[in-house]
C-alpha cells in the first residue's frame, strides 16, 4: 500500500512539472499561436519515443527573492528520442516558466544533453523560445551562454546541430544558433536580434518592431542568419525531420541509404535549357531531371538565390548540391552567394557528403558596392572551401563558365573529381561580346560596318574559344556528353570516387578567409 503512495506522489509530480507556468501562463502561449514546448518536441520526434531527464531540476538562485519561486524544470525540457528511427538528443526552452530565461542550472540542462549527444555522436536540435538571460541570476546567467557556445563550437563538424527559432531569441542568446549548422525560422514567431527596439530608438531616435529588426523574413532574406522559413510551426517540424533523414548521424557515419528512385518522367532535361545562351531558365529544374524522385531539398532558398544549394540523393545516397541560378543576376558570384556556398560546401565536406556542382554563370558581380562590401575576401572563400574539400566532387558545366567564376564553382584546377560539360558550355576567359570587342578593336573600328565586322568576330570567338572542345583538349574537362547522360555520368563518378583519400601537408588548420 505504502509503494502505492510513492507511485502517487511521482504521477503527482510529474504532472505539475508538465504544466509548465501553469495554465495560465500555457493559455497565453496558446494564445500567441505557439505550441508549448513539450508539444513542440512530440511534434517533432516519433510517436512515443521521447524520454525526459532532469525533470525535476530547479533553480539555485536566492537574491531578489527568488527562493521563494519554484520554476518547474528551471524552465527547459531536455531528453532523448527518434525521427524516423534515428536517435537524437533534444531540448526546448519553455516560455511559460520565467519567460524561458536562462539561469545556471537552465544552462547547465542544456549542456548535460549537448554534451550527451556529443557522447552518443547523435544530431541535437535545440528549440529557442526565451526573454534571455536571467537578470536575477547576474553573471552566472552569463557563464551559462558561454558553456552553451563552447560545447557548439566543440560539436561542430562532429554531429548535425539544429537550432529552432519559435519565440524570442534576444541578445547574447543568438550566438548558439549563429553557431549551429542549420537555423529554423517561422513566420510571425521567430525573432532573433542582438539589440531590440528599446536600445534601437536610443541610438537612432526611430521606432522599430522587433518584426523590422529580426523577423523570420528578415533573416530568411536578407541577414542570410536562417536557412529554412516556414508559415507555422507544422511546416517547420516536416522540415526538421526531413532534413535529419538526409543528414549522417556523425562524422563518422554515411547519410541514411534509402531505396533509389529514378527522376520524374515530366523532367525532360533537353527541354530545360534555352539554345540562346541569353536567356534564363530556373537551374532547379535541371537538379529535379537528374536527383532521385526529382526530389531536392533546398537550403537558405530566400536568400542570395543567385546560387542554390540544398540536397538530394542519387541512387539512394545523399548528395550536396552547388549550382548557379540564371534567373537571377545570370547566376552570378557575388558577396552574399559567395558566403551562402562556402559555407555549405564546408558543411559536406565536414560531413562526408559528396558535392555535385552545376555550373551556368558569367563570373563574379561587378560593380563598386561588391568592391567595396569586400568581394575579393567573400568570393577567395569558396576558393579555399573546394580546394579543402576531401569528399568527392563532381562538376558539371551546362553553358557559360568564365573567368575567376569558372575557376572557383569547382574547376579541375580546384581539384574536382570530375568535371563533364554540356555541348553548350562555353568556358573562356570573358564572355565573346566582350571578348571580341578587345581581341578584334582595332578591326571593328576600321572596317566599313563595324555593327557586322563585331557580330562576325563574336561568332569567330565562340567558335574558336567559347565552347567545351578547348578545356576538354586540355584535359580540363573529362567528357563533353549529352545532357540525357548527365545522372548516369554523375552517378558513375560518384560510385567510383566512393573511397577517394587525399593527402594534406601537416599543419594545425589552415587559415580561410573568414
Amino acid at each position: 500500500m505504502s509503494f502505492k503512495k510513492f507511485i502517487l506522489d511521482l504521477r503527482n509530480r510529474k504532472k505539475a512539472a508538465e504544466k509548465g507556468g501553469g495554465d495560465k501562463a500555457q493559455a497565453k502561449q496558446k494564445a500567441m499561436g505557439k505550441l508549448n514546448a513539450r508539444e513542440r518536441i512530440i511534434a517533432i520526434l516519433d510517436d512515443n519515443s521521447f524520454r525526459e531527464y532532469d525533470m525535476f531540476v530547479e533553480h539555485v538562485a536566492r537574491d531578489f527573492d527568488m527562493e521563494k519561486k519554484k520554476l518547474q524544470g528551471d524552465g527547459v525540457i531536455i531528453g532523448t528520442g527518434t525521427i524516423n528511427g534515428a536517435p537524437v538528443c533534444i531540448y526546448a526552452q519553455d516560455f511559460t516558466v520565467a519567460g524561458g530565461s536562462l539561469g545556471l542550472m537552465h544552462s547547465r540542462k542544456i549542456c548535460k544533453i549537448m554534451d550527451h549527444a556529443l557522447k552518443i555522436r547523435v544530431p541535437i536540435i535545440g528549440i529557442n523560445d526565451s526573454g534571455g538571460a536571467r537578470i536575477q541570476e547576474g553573471v552566472n546567467s552569463l557563464a551559462g551562454y558561454g558553456e552553451i557556445f563552447y560545447r557548439n563550437t566543440m560539436a561542430s563538424g562532429v554531429i548535425p546541430q539544429l537550432s529552432v527559432i519559435l519565440g524570442p531569441c534576444a541578445g547574447g542568446a543568438v550566438y548558439s544558433p549563429a553557431l549551429t549548422d542549420f537555423v529554423f525560422v517561422v513566420e510571425n514567431i521567430s525573432k532573433m536580434f542582438i539589440t531590440g527596439p528599446s536600445v534601437i530608438k536610443t541610438v537612432l531616435g526611430e521606432d522599430y518592431t522587433m518584426e523590422e529588426i529580426g523577423g523570420a523574413k528578415i533573416h530568411a532574406q536578407v541577414t542570410g542568419n536562417a536557412h529554412f522559413y516556414a508559415q507555422n510551426e507544422l511546416e517547420c517540424f516536416e522540415q526538421i525531420k526531413k532534413l535529419v533523414t538526409l543528414l549522417p548521424r556523425n562524422n563518422q557515419k554515411g547519410s541514411p541509404h534509402i531505396a533509389p528512385c529514378e527522376p520524374k518522367p515530366s523532367k525532360d532535361i533537353e527541354e530545360i535549357v534555352p539554345s540562346n545562351p541569353k536567356l534564363p531558365y530556373d537551374i532547379r529544374d535541371v537538379i529535379g531531371a537528374v536527383v532521385d524522385s526529382s526530389d531536392f531539398f533546398e537550403v537558405m532558398e530566400h536568400f542570395a538565390p543567385n546560387i542554390v544549394i540544398g540536397f538530394g540523393r542519387m541512387k539512394g545516397e545523399t548528395v550536396g548540391i552547388v549550382a548557379n541560378q540564371p534567373k537571377v543576376l545570370a547566376g552570378v558570384l557575388d558577396c552574399d552567394s559567395s558566403d551562402k556556398a562556402a559555407r555549405f560546401i564546408r558543411y559536406c565536406d565536414s560531413f562526408g557528403i559528396p558535392l555535385l556542382v552545376f555550373e551556368d554563370m558569367p563570373g563574379y558581380l561587378p560593380g563598386i558596392d561588391q568592391e567595396h562590401m569586400g568581394v575579393i575576401r567573400h568570393g577567395a572563400k569558396v576558393l579555399y572551401a573546394f580546394s579543402e574539400a576531401s569528399v568527392p566532387k563532381i562538376t558539371v558545366i551546362i553553358r557559360k563558365a568564365y573567368g575567376g567564376g569558372y575557376i572557383a564553382m569547382n574547376s579541375r584546377h580546384m581539384r574536382a573529381d570530375f568535371v563533364f560539360a554540356w555541348p553548350t558550355a562555353e568556358i573562356a576567359v570573358m564572355g565573346p561580346e566582350g571578348a571580341a570587342n578587345i581581341v578584334f578593336r582595332r578591326e571593328i573600328e576600321d572596317s566599313v560596318d563595324p555593327e557586322a565586322m563585331r557580330a562576325e568576330k563574336i561568332a569567330e570567338y565562340r567558335e574558336k574559344f567559347a565552347n567545351p572542345y578547348v578545356a576538354a583538349s586540355k584535359g580540363y574537362v573529362d567528357e563533353v556528353i549529352e545532357p540525357t547522360e548527365t545522372r548516369d555520368r554523375l552517378i558513375h563518378a560518384l560510385q567510383v570516387s566512393r573511397d577517394k583519400q587525399v593527402y594534406w601537408p601537416e599543419k594545425k588548420h589552415g587559415v580561410p578567409p573568414f
